[in-house]
């Protein structure tokens, strides 16, 4: 039996498992971030450094609390309305600080497509939900690219052939939580972003819808980067290409899924993924 309490000192690759992306450049590249909340007085994230790369999908997993969602809202701004939050570090975005005076948070937030834990369906007909992002942006020529466009994110997210005859009658909120969640998922597409953030996307959802969703995830990586916040291991075991453990705020290892549980190297990753806490 391992000692759980003494850390492996062997370094470890941390660079994806896959060999096609080794070399590519990084999409996003965080560097010494913190952040914290209700004016300075809570620490919630604390020098956190990290890389997501074209084509992966990066796993946040941890204990209750430990700064996963908080890490998430980072990426897309999502923190900017509460004026007692204070962020201190860099983010880019295909080299770009997305921080930077100047840059358009509502123009950023179209790069990140979002998915809740529970689905959040606009109570609007099915294309209208689709729609509504490329639209207020202005992202098609005219109406026909538009009913292609969302033809094809409802034909990624498996939910085309459901709900083809019934586009502009049959309301979002009538449909089945697993198919309002991948209508979730058709909406973060439509705005073409180049990163999905998942906040525990099947954390609400049946196991038949979940394993769907996994099944989603796995195609769209073939040409998004995704960021998946999960509770379940096995989950970030099935899908996740690396898997970032974070522990009271800080990132306590990072690597590649399999490595990371065959032999993680920092003591809160081993106690976390042996199970010890959580």
């Amino acid at each position: 039996m391992r000692d759980m309490t003494m850390p492996d000192t062997e370094a470890r690759d941390t660079t994806v498992r896959h060999p096609a992306l080794r070399n590519s450049a990084p999409l996003i590249d965080v560097a010494q971030l913190d952040l914290w909340y209700d004016h300075g007085k809570v620490h919630a994230l604390r020098d956190i450094s990290m890389e997501l790369y074209p084509g992966e999908v990066l796993a946040f997993v941890g204990p209750s609390g430990c700064g996963k969602s908080t890490m998430l809202k980072v990426f897309n701004r999502m923190h900017d309305p509460d004026p007692g939050v204070r962020i201190k570090g860099r983010i880019t975005l295909h080299g770009d600080d997305i921080n930077a005076p100047g840059v358009d948070p509502p123009l950023l937030r179209r790069r990140f497509g979002w998915v809740a834990q529970k689905p959040n369906p606009f109570p609007i007909s099915i294309w209208q939900n689709v729609s509504y992002g490329p639209r207020i942006h202005g992202l098609l020529r005219d109406k026909a690219d538009l009913e292609a466009h969302v033809e094809d994110c409802l034909r990624r997210a498996h939910l085309w052939d459901e709900v083809k005859d019934r586009l502009h009658t049959l309301g979002a909120m009538e449909l089945s939580g697993g198919q309002q969640q991948r209508l979730c998922i058709a909406r973060a597409l439509s705005t073409k972003p180049d990163v999905l953030l998942m906040d525990e996307p099947t954390g609400s959802i049946d196991p038949i819808a979940t394993a769907k969703v996994e099944e989603l995830v796995m195609e769209l990586k073939a040409d998004k980067a995704i960021i998946l916040v999960t509770h379940s291991m096995m989950q970030a075991r099935r899908v996740a290409d690396r898997m970032a453990v974070f522990h009271l705020g800080r990132l306590a290892e990072i690597g590649p899924t399999a490595e990371l549980f065959e032999r993680p190297v920092s003591n809160e990753a081993q106690c976390f993924i042996g199970g010890a806490t959580g």
